[in-house]
């Protein structure tokens, strides 16, 4: 039986996705995905996750939600495991997937500017996937993919494999602050960053591991219809407060956390300066821990405490969707 090698040319056309995992030692085959071209396609297909984390329950971390949001995606799963205080190897040995491979590592605690130490960690995991993967899918811990996109983002994988001038694809995505029921909404959160980058080593974790660059360049990326979901600012008060002393210790010196810092039991959410109802449905991973929730906070989101300049920019990228002075470290094509 002959088969002519066919290229999809759309998220609309369906192929066949292989995907290799490790079993026994030997690289096997694994068919999955969707299959409608009058003669098979196959296109053989590696994805690795890969994340860092520490002190995941210390600061309340949901990145055991986050890395089983994407590992149906992946075939090998990286996690950078710090040096932690509070038994983080544990939890995510606890995940029980033979997919993961933990690597222990030992974070930098002089590297104090710009979150420089976040891109350090994020690049030892990159490092240590598979040679033989084709995309790497990045996910931090505070970072939870709905399964609703899984189909979605093996056909985009697919579909650019092999087009080496697509070098990321990029997510839209949704920050949640105070509870699981508000989202922000004003010019401070970010509204796309590349999650999912070519396995290349040129490619390195830029600043404070928000996005990459490959040889001090913005990636050229694809966009797809998919959402991350951001949970960085839903926690309990009190995890909120640890985690905001320690953070921002990443970023500046002892000096600048305790003036700018307040030293209090629990995080006021309450200062914050725009936020709107969220109306969608949550992934499903992440559900256990939104029924958990033991905190209250509450915000009329027709109340914005905006300065005049940024109500008129909010106001204008309501009615257009064009935010003016968007800070992207990617390029589309």
């Amino acid at each position: 039986m002959h088969y002519r090698k066919m290229k999809p040319t759309s998220f609309s056309d369906e192929c066949v996705f292989v995907f290799y995992s490790q079993r026994g030692g030997l690289s096997c085959p694994v068919l999955t995905g969707d299959l409608i071209y009058n003669k098979p396609n196959y296109i053989l297909m590696k994805v690795s996750g890969f994340t860092f984390i520490r002190n995941a329950i210390k600061y309340d971390y949901p990145v055991v939600e986050a890395i089983t949001s994407i590992l149906p995606l992946c075939d090998e799963f990286v996690v950078a495991v710090g040096n932690s205080e509070d038994g983080t190897r544990g939890l995510i040995e606890g995940i029980g997937s033979p997919k993961i491979r933990i690597i222990d590592t030992l974070w930098d605690d002089s590297l104090r500017e710009g979150g420089r130490v976040l891109a350090v960690e994020t690049d030892k995991a990159f490092d240590a996937l598979s040679t033989d993967t084709n995309w790497a899918f990045y996910i931090q811990g505070d970072e939870v993919l709905h399964e609703q996109y899984i189909e979605l983002l093996k056909k985009a994988m697919a579909l650019y494999k092999d087009q080496p001038e697509v070098e990321g694809l990029l997510f839209n995505y949704q920050h949640f602050y105070g509870s699981y029921d508000y989202v922000g909404d004003s010019r401070r959160w970010y509204r796309k960053e590349v999650r999912i980058i070519r396995n290349d080593k040129k490619i390195r974790s830029y600043r404070d591991a928000q996005g990459f660059r490959k040889n001090d360049r913005p990636l050229n990326v694809k966009p797809v219809d998919a959402t991350m979901y951001h949970y960085g600012w839903v926690k309990p008060p009190e995890a909120q407060q640890a985690k905001q002393e320690n953070f921002n210790k990443l970023w500046h010196n002892d000096e600048w956390v305790d003036k700018n810092v307040p030293k209090t039991d629990g995080f006021d959410y309450t200062k914050i300066d725009s936020l709107a109802h969220f109306s969608g449905s949550h992934p499903k991973v992440i559900q256990p821990r939104i029924s958990r929730q033991n905190w209250q906070f509450n915000f009329d989101p027709t109340k914005k405490r905006l300065p005049f300049k940024s109500r008129l920019l909010h106001t204008i990228e309501s009615l257009t969707g064009w935010r003016a002075g968007e800070y992207r470290n990617y390029k589309v094509i």
